[in-house]
């Protein structure tokens, strides 16, 4: 039977993130219209569940082509033929990697994605789970004078978690090196500003945050390790146990998700395509560099400063020196 935004539900599951979507078969062509009442309710509710949806790969994209176009992630296993397409197939020989973490899917680029969606396709009979968290909520939860000391600043993230994919030896270094140049850290605001909702989301996770901005290591670390204990608040949480063709589509601009490594040794495979987007806006103007450092040594502010005379110098630069030359 083709869609219908008639025959469209949308069914809370969550206090502050989740919803299923009923009355739609994502076998057949979802219409423009249709599809605004799942975009309207995927706004607001940030997560959306589809059950006993037994698509293939052509109509996943299809499908997640309607929220936009597609991205190829630069690290995760995809297909040969479709490189939009993520393959998670996970068991004891091909153990999950580095998705046991709190985290917004690929903050270490300039424009992070809109939105992910997974399909479901084998499914372990325990354990598996996906976590989410709505970082709306998490800032909402925040205390007033918390949100007044995070207005403005800007954190840095870093792809650090994928290094570990690098060997040692020369040409895995020249690896590094290029996706270092083509992914340098990237500076977002801890407090971005949803592009369609208008709403303040605290944009910091411990898979990709490093640091804030102008804030010595250790001012630094002890406030993004507060700010990451909201989204293990379970009052902000909504906790997804798979099955056979669900297929869940989340709002990467305003969630975090923890996928539990539970079930190991056991088999678990989903299919994932991940939807560009653009820019992080900030939620306020950035804060007074001034305002963060630490004043411990005040220096001047003057951009000329030596640093105390400390540079990098390549020693046959030193011989040439020494020689005269």
């Amino acid at each position: 039977m083709a869609n219908s935004a008639a025959n469209v539900k949308v069914v809370q599951k969550g206090a502050h993130i989740g919803a299923e979507i009923q009355g739609v078969d994502l076998t057949q062509p979802v219409d423009d219209v249709t599809f605004k009442v799942i975009e309207d309710a995927f706004v607001e509710h940030e997560l959306l569940v589809f059950q006993n949806q037994p698509i293939t790969s052509e109509q996943q994209i299809e499908f997640a082509k309607k929220f936009g176009e597609l991205s190829v992630h630069p690290f995760s296993p995809n297909s040969d033929d479709t490189p939009e397409l993520i393959l998670f197939d996970n068991d004891a020989e091909n153990p999950p990697f580095a998705t046991d973490c709190w985290h917004s899917d690929e903050t270490f680029r300039s424009d992070p994605p809109l939105a992910t969606m997974l399909h479901g396709l084998v499914i372990p009979e325990v354990g598996g789970d996906t976590m989410f968290a709505s970082m709306t909520s998490a800032y909402e939860g925040l205390s007033d004078r918390m949100k007044n000391f995070i207005s403005g600043l800007e954190a840095i993230h870093d792809f650090k978690p994928f290094r570990a994919l690098f060997g040692d030896d020369e040409k895995s270094k020249e690896d590094l090196r290029y996706y270092e140049d083509r992914y340098p850290p990237i500076l977002h605001p801890v407090i971005s500003k949803h592009p369609v909702s208008g709403k303040p989301v605290l944009f910091v996770n411990p898979q990709f945050t490093v640091q804030i901005k102008g804030m010595s290591e250790a001012e630094s670390r002890n406030l993004l390790d507060q700010l990451f204990e909201q989204s293990k608040i379970p009052e902000f949480q909504f906790r997804h146990h798979w099955a056979v063709d669900t297929v869940v589509v989340w709002d990467n601009r305003s969630t975090q998700h923890y996928a539990v490594h539970d079930y190991f040794p056991a088999r678990r495979k989903l299919d994932r395509v991940t939807i560009k987007g653009g820019e992080v806006l900030p939620y306020s103007e950035s804060a007074d560099t001034q305002s963060v450092k630490n004043n411990k040594s005040p220096l001047p502010d003057n951009p000329k400063i030596k640093h105390g005379d400390h540079k990098p110098k390549r020693e046959l630069a030193r011989q040439l020196e020494e020689a005269g030359n």
